[in-house]
């Protein structure tokens, strides 16, 4: 049985009167033991999964099962201690209290949820024998490296012995030499048993990876071919929030490109004619659509996958 469970996850906000979905119908599993990366750019709501995961952010529907515990029926007074018993959190900015020792960065957090100052701090030592940083203990964050702050931040997010650490960029803005530092504690950690669940767009974490959930998935390109399409006025390109695989090139009639509301209402962003293009910020940046392709009129288009449009319009290898 499957530590975590997450079935049909969609999570949508209202931004400037318009629906945005970073998250829509996301399933996956984690198990005892693995290391499960979810891999994307920024932007593709890599952050916002892990906050469903830890409880802080209430997903619009779908289910999140941590063990025996369903995660999103749990009432807002039972989340707190949901948090506190079995999840451990390591944030991107390492969010250390510059006042504070690293000692003191990992027990204060244990000391606030119930530890006594003894507990706390014999833990606080413990830790950061794990995370090999015993020698820097009585050092505060600006006599750290960015490496060593991280390594702290995942001591104290390990305080309370979580089942579930959740990491939040960990690599990121780090050297290789750091990198690879916080990488070898991520296996060690996995092998001790505990689930890991890291968001990043840093490919040096995928091949110590158990699974690797593509927040993005791999867009289907015709391997350099094009082809032309038709389309009758009135009739729907691609619509706001759709997967984005291909560049479309106007070869006659109009294009209506629509900003769909919140309240159901559309906002025109504008009209574009023969030899205009559209659509091509999603599949070079491997984001969904952001905006709905109509034709005004009847039109002729030419479909063309990313790197054909780079090399024949944009004349960019």
């Amino acid at each position: 049985m499957a530590m975590l469970t997450v079935s049909d996850l969609v999570v949508e906000f209202v931004h400037d009167g318009y629906s945005v979905r970073p998250l829509d119908g996301m399933s996956f599993e984690g198990h005892e033991g693995e290391l499960v990366v979810l891999l994307g750019p920024s932007g593709c709501g890599k952050t916002t999964l892990l906050s469903c995961l830890g409880g802080i952010l209430t997903p619009t529907s779908g289910r999140i099962q941590v063990g025996d515990v369903e995660v999103t029926a749990l009432p807002r007074s039972e989340l707190e201690a949901y948090r506190r018993r079995t999840i451990g959190f390591v944030f991107q900015a390492f969010n250390l209290i510059p006042s504070l020792t690293a000692r003191e960065n990992i027990a204060m957090p244990m000391m606030l949820t119930g530890y006594s100052k003894r507990q706390a701090f014999d833990r606080a030592d413990e830790l950061l024998g794990v995370v090999g940083l015993t020698e820097r203990a009585h050092h505060k964050p600006s006599k750290l490296s960015g490496g060593q702050q991280q390594r702290v931040a995942v001591a104290r997010g390990l305080g309370h012995d979580p089942r579930l650490l959740l990491a939040d960029e960990p690599t990121a803005n780090l050297d290789h030499i750091q990198a690879e530092a916080v990488i070898r504690l991520l296996q060690e950690l996995r092998s001790q048993g505990r689930l890991i669940v890291v968001s990043t767009h840093d490919a040096r974490l995928v091949p110590i990876a158990d699974r690797i959930v593509q927040m993005v998935p791999d867009a289907a390109h015709d391997d350099g071919q094009t082809r032309t399409a038709t389309f009758a006025a009135g009739a729907s390109i691609f619509e706001q929030g759709d997967a984005s695989d291909v560049v479309y090139v106007i070869e006659s009639g109009e294009i209506d490109i629509v900003r769909v509301l919140a309240d159901g209402g559309e906002e025109l962003l504008g009209r574009l004619g023969p030899g205009q293009y559209f659509g091509e910020l999603g599949p070079l940046l491997g984001f969904r659509r952001s905006a709905s392709a109509r034709a005004a009129t009847r039109v002729e288009l030419t479909v063309m996958d990313p790197r054909v449009f780079r090399e024949r319009i944009l004349h960019r290898r």
